[in-house]
């Protein structure tokens, strides 16, 4: 009857830590669909910028992150993580000694997930698409619900959201914009489907132009097709300088006389954003708050 006794309590006992376990997984959402993670992890490798961006924006302890992420911001978080290789090309060996209990793979480096995994739980937090601000947010929600930081994404939410509504009321009735990439003497235009469209979709604010095809490196044009297009505005990413080129610089491409014609450029109505910001780390909570303030302050001094 003891031993019976004895059975029926290991059983129950099991039982309720099955229950307890079961209780403690977390639910996400990644760029490949929900995955459920068995706890909180508790020692964490980013091979993303804009992931690094959002969990160091919530307080979340890094181990490792890429030897370079580009990103000014970011520099403290990069001297005390350990260097895990680059943001295309992980070091497996370096990510393996730190025995993570996560690994986050995101963008550039999202075609190394199944790699990954082979050495801790991997997840795929790519940002990619016209609902670039929904994806944002949603991936903002579930890097705190898998650190335990909810209250703080919420926190973090409500301010952007906030800044959003403030800065699409300061563009409202301003007139058509254009965003440009350049890279060296080279210029591509980004439209409203592409990765840094959101500054149109989530602003209100018309495109000059409204057929630019949604290409990953943007529509290559000529100073003819800006000249044509004459927006009112200038949104302006230097490629060359986001990844520490020494090219020409932006200002200095288009500086001449068919973007000098533009209704932009005469009423000296030029953003210039942080480039490695919306280029490298884009989709990161900071790095979209701070994209919010370049346009506001652009908007402000601008006509």
């Amino acid at each position: 009857m003891a031993h019976r006794k004895i059975l029926q309590l290991a059983a129950s006992i099991a039982v309720a830590l099955a229950g307890a376990a079961q209780a403690q997984s977390i639910a996400i959402d990644t760029a490949r669909g929900a995955v459920e993670l068995a706890e909180i992890p508790q020692k964490i490798v980013v091979l993303d910028a804009a992931a690094a961006d959002t969990l160091e924006a919530l307080q979340v302890p890094i181990a490792g992150v890429p030897s370079k992420l580009y990103v000014s911001y970011l520099q403290d978080l990069q001297d005390k993580a350990v260097p895990v290789g680059t943001l295309f090309e992980p070091d497996f060996e370096a990510i393996a000694m730190l025995a993570p209990d996560l690994i986050v793979a995101g963008g550039r480096s999202s075609a190394q997930v199944a790699a990954l995994a082979g050495i801790a739980p991997a997840i795929d937090m790519t940002i990619w698409g016209e609902d670039h601000v929904a994806q944002s947010l949603a991936r903002l929600r579930s890097y705190g619900r898998l650190t335990g930081q909810e209250a703080r994404a919420a926190d973090l939410e409500a301010a952007f959201t906030a800044k959003l509504e403030h800065t699409r009321a300061a563009v409202a009735g301003r007139g058509t914009a254009m965003i440009l990439m350049t890279n060296g003497p080279k210029v591509s235009v980004y439209g409203a489907g592409s990765r840094f469209g959101w500054l149109h979709t989530a602003l209100n604010l018309p495109e000059a132009v409204e057929s630019v095809a949604a290409q990953t490196h943007g529509e290559a044009v000529s100073f003819e097709f800006i000249a044509a297009a004459n927006p009112d505005w200038l949104i302006v990413i230097d490629r060359a300088a986001a990844i520490g080129q020494g090219n020409q610089a932006a200002a200095v491409t288009l500086d001449n006389a068919l973007v000098a014609g533009t209704t932009a450029w005469r009423r000296q109505q030029v953003v210039y954003l942080n480039a490695a910001n919306v280029y490298i780390a884009g989709g990161g909570i900071q790095s979209m708050t701070a994209a919010l303030d370049e346009v506001l302050a652009g908007f402000a001094a601008g006509g």
